[in-house]
């Protein structure tokens, strides 16, 4: 994995910025099929001593960078909320589990009676 480092220097402090892109692979979270997408990262950090605490970068002390902890939060705040195997995915049969992807389009199960009426099945009428 490659990445991008740009650094400017500022009057009192420095301008960060990191760039970079990393494939993520895994289950989809509708269909469990394999599942792999791309994730781009545009990180930027501002370090100026004396500005505050919005102005003091958490990955820069004493002139240091600490760029594994910086890709990782980047990356950890760049995440999808789900992986998909395809944004259409259709996912999993709620009753027999069956990839609902591959499924013919007839594929359906008949519905359970509504539990309300349960208590209707237990009259006996003669």
């Amino acid at each position: 994995m490659s990445a991008t480092l740009d650094v400017s220097h500022t009057t009192t402090g420095y301008s960060l910025r990191l760039r970079f892109d990393t494939a993520l692979e895994g289950p989809c979270m509708r269909c469990l099929e394999e599942a792999g997408r791309e994730v781009g990262v545009d990180a930027r950090e501002v370090d100026q001593p004396g500005g505050g605490e919005q102005l003091d970068s958490p990955y820069l002390e004493d002139e240091q960078l600490d760029m594994r902890a910086w890709a990782r939060d980047a990356l950890a705040l760049a995440l999808p909320a789900q992986i998909v195997c395809r944004e259409d995915c259709l996912g999993l049969c709620s009753v027999c589990g069956e990839n609902l992807n591959r499924a013919r389009p007839e594929h359906a199960h008949e519905r359970e009676p509504d539990p309300r009426w349960a208590a209707l099945r237990e009259l006996k009428l003669e």
